[in-house]
């Protein structure tokens, strides 16, 4: 798995992972390197030197009784002069004064001595060397493994990269530099009652010193740029190891894995380290062959193997104990957290947050290479250090430039400018005295300050999970000159306070996924300029003492059911209602008394059918009424009182007829009936005379009457997913159609008239491609040509 130059890149004390280990690991490398050492030493001499020597122990029974067994004849071949062992190979028998005779010549010695080397031997002394070249490499291995796996190298080659640049990084200077001045500056602020002693002249040196110092520590413009980058870059590095906590449990199994195999081996290794001797007793069964059975055998390489194998044992000891401190380390604090308060307590930075999980593990590992490496992160981990970048960066280069560029125009035209996620609000905004509208998204520390009184067109202010604060002139300011609020937030604590004291207001927007009883919407009426408010939160009842004179209520409800809405009935001013979501099964009976209302909105609800009785009558003034997606069957006749209706939405709900009284609604110029279950279009619709738009797509509609082309004013006409086998020819009429859509029908044909709709273009009609191929030339060369072009 592993190559041999990563192996030993793994050894080397200069390799790029040096900052992560600390000194147990270090220790460990080289306890590694003496095993190595040792295993490599021994099995040299193994492979080089060593060998055994036997001779036989006692008289075989022939040598006993006096008579050697004899030898066989001598061949032609078998002479002196043919015999294949070389001259300096034989050997002479001992002499009968020397011991008593073996009959052995050496070539059965070495033989002898092969066999009793692998059956005499024990087998800790033929391959020990070998099994400690083994463990230490494996030992090298997995006390660098989480330097190797690739899920957890990446992250820590990532955080490296990032310390060495906290470390090359200017504002990483400045900011230890001004740590460095702060216990000066006491010292000097201590010595001012001695003034008298301290003359004039030491006290310029010393002012001319500070200045220098501080103009010294001024960041251009691309170290500011750079620091900046490192900010987000940190901040995302923290986000993506915090979730996490692999890196720690990594290295606490590859240090219970070595603890666990160090154990194993100094085990065994010590029951085995006795069964190495000098002197062994062999009997390889070659009575036949030797005539002896036993044989006394020496090792000649016992003595020094057995010294290796001692050191070996007490270099594996030692590790053994390094690696149980290690788990004592790893287990006696929690180091998946990292606190920050030393390095708060001697830097000018505060609000240093605690980081978790893997970052703060790499942390406690830094620690033990170099306490500094945390201090040069926690600069940049700082909101205060990021802030007081921002405002460097805001004084010495034109940031109104920057920002001015960043402003745009939102939905009605107004100057909007939008700032996400900076750590504190730039300076040069307060510059911008023609900005009306200003958005501030996810800043976690927001205060306006009395320069806010130079933004005189400021109209508007939207906070998105930004807890805002200002200063008493700010506020008093914006009490006068603040139109519109938009609060969007997750947490009551980002609700502003000042919100109910804003007595000019008009338009007030909040956004929230938390319940109602978070919300003190009882205060609002304290607002008592406040026409539009608009929730989206999940409201169960609409408080009694709620804001009567608002002119426009939208309430998004996140598919919560609305019950109590009784504090309608004394909103008398109310000209447009939107209830969206609300899991209502009908139109609450206090709508009705709504008689100023212009607009109602009640889509993605559950109402079933609107009651017979619904008083319509009662909302002369209605103009607008949308009811999309619900499960509306049946309407009522009562919809006809409904006399200054002119855009009815009943899109996606379960209608199978139509009522002769709609189209009683002489003022109607928007229909939108799509995705119903309609199978017939009644000829009445020829009766609305100023529709313009009409929708009834996704229905089950066969064929057209011709009393809907009647209605000379249409501009738009979706017929798409129905059934249409053909459009009349009267489609002809419709002078001022220029959008018309026949998809998913079983169309044939289209009809020549529609060459009679001048306005009616490419772009403007939607059919299936082989369909409008069936045109004639001339007629598809008007849809292409533009309007401009056409003669009056």
């Amino acid at each position: 798995m592993f190559s041999l130059m990563e192996v030993a890149s793994l050894s080397d004390g200069r390799a790029p992972f040096s900052t992560l280990k600390p000194w147990w690991d270090v220790f460990t490398d080289y306890l590694v390197l003496a095993m190595l050492a040792i295993s490599i030493i021994a099995g040299t001499l193994l492979i080089s030197t060593d060998q055994v020597v036997c001779l036989p122990v006692g008289r075989t029974s022939m040598a006993a009784s006096g008579s050697l067994a004899p030898r066989p004849a001598l061949g032609p071949l078998d002479g002196p002069e043919h015999d294949a062992t070389p001259v300096s190979t034989r050997r002479e028998l001992p002499a009968a004064n020397s011991g008593h005779p073996t009959n052995l010549d050496y070539q059965q010695y070495l033989y002898i001595g092969q066999v009793c080397y692998h059956q005499a031997l024990p087998w800790h002394s033929k391959y020990s060397p070998y099994l400690a070249l083994l463990h230490a490499l494996l030992l090298m291995v997995c006390n660098n493994f989480w330097f190797i796996y690739p899920k957890t190298s990446s992250r820590i080659e990532l955080f490296l990269s990032i310390l060495r640049k906290c470390f090359q990084s200017p504002w990483t200077t400045k900011a230890l530099s001004e740590t460095a001045c702060q216990p000066l500056e006491g010292k000097l602020g201590r010595m001012k009652p001695c003034s008298a002693q301290i003359s004039q002249a030491g006290a310029g040196s010393q002012a001319e010193q500070a200045s220098s110092f501080s103009s010294a520590t001024i960041l251009d413009r691309k170290d500011g740029e750079q620091a900046k980058a490192l900010f987000e870059k940190i901040r995302t590095f923290r986000a993506h190891t915090e979730a996490a906590s692999l890196l720690y449990w990594v290295y606490v199994g590859q240090t219970v894995f070595k603890v666990a195999k160090l154990l194993a081996v100094l085990g065994y290794t010590s029951s085995s380290a006795g069964t190495i001797a000098f002197r062994h007793v062999c009997r390889p069964g070659l009575g036949d062959l030797a005539g002896h059975a036993t044989f006394s055998c020496t090792h000649s390489l016992a003595y020094i193997l057995q010294k290796l194998l001692l050191s070996y044992l007490a270099l594996v000891l030692l590790s053994g104990l390094v690696g149980v401190y290690t788990l004592y380390w790893l287990l006696r604090r929690p180091l998946r957290e990292y606190s920050f308060g030393r390095a708060s307590e001697e830097s000018s930075f505060r609000a240093i947050p605690n980081v978790h999980n893997d970052l703060a593990f790499l942390l406690h590992m830094a620690d033990q290479y170099d306490p500094l490496c945390s201090k040069r992160i926690a600069i940049f981990l700082s909101t205060v250090s990021e802030s007081q970048l921002l405002q460097i960066r805001q004084e010495h280069r034109g940031d109104y430039e920057e920002l001015w560029r960043q402003v745009g125009r939102d939905a009605w035209g107004r100057l909007e400018l939008r700032l996400c996620a900076l750590p504190a609000l730039p300076q040069a905004v307060y510059q911008m005295a023609d900005l009306e509208v200003l958005r501030l998204e996810f800043m976690a520390e927001v205060k306006l300050s009395a320069k806010v009184a130079q933004m005189g067109a400021l109209s508007e202010l939207q906070l998105c999970h930004c807890p805002a604060m200002m200063e008493p002139m700010a506020l008093a300011f914006l009490q006068e000159q603040l139109r519109g609020l938009h609060v969007q937030f997750t947490d009551v604590t980002e609700i502003p306070s000042w919100l109910y004291s804003l007595k000019n207001l008009r338009r007030l927007h909040l956004s929230s996924h938390l319940c109602s009883n978070v919300l003190a919407l009882e205060s609002l009426r304290e607002l008592r300029s406040l026409e539009i408010l608009l929730l989206q939160t999940k409201l169960t009842k609409l408080p009694c003492s709620m804001s009567t004179h608002l002119r426009q209520l939208c309430i998004q409800n996140d598919r919560t059911k609305l019950e109590a809405l009784g504090a309608l009935k004394k909103m008398s001013s109310l000209q447009q209602l939107e209830l969206l979501c609300c899991q209502l099964e009908r139109i609450p009976p206090t709508v009705w008394r709504l008689t100023g209302l212009r607009r109602l909105d009640m889509c993605s609800n559950g109402i079933r059918s609107l009651e017979k009785g619904a008083g319509f009558q009662h909302l002369a003034q209605l103009t607008c009424l949308k009811l999309r997606h619900n499960r509306i069957a049946t309407l009522p006749a009562s919809i006809g009182a409904a006399g200054s209706l002119e855009e009815l939405v009943l899109s996606h709900n379960e209608l199978e007829s139509l009522p002769h009284a709609l189209f009683a609604l002489k003022r109607l110029r928007h229909l939108d009936l799509s995705h119903n279950f309609l199978h017939l279009l009644p000829a009445e619709i020829g009766q609305l005379g100023m529709l313009q738009k009409l929708s009834i797509t996704g229905n089950r509609i066969r064929a057209l009457p011709s009393q809907l082309f009647a209605c000379l004013e249409l501009t738009s006409l979706q017929l798409a997913d129905n059934a249409l086998t053909t459009v009349p020819a009267e489609i002809g009429r419709l002078v001022l159609l220029s959008r018309l859509e026949l998809t998913g029908n079983p169309l044939e044909s289209l009809p020549l008239e529609l060459g009679c709709c001048p306005l009616l273009k490419e772009t403007g009609l939607s059919v299936d491609n082989a369909l409008f191929e069936t045109l004639p030339s001339h007629v598809k060369q008007m849809f292409a040509t533009p309007i401009s072009a056409l003669s009056p």
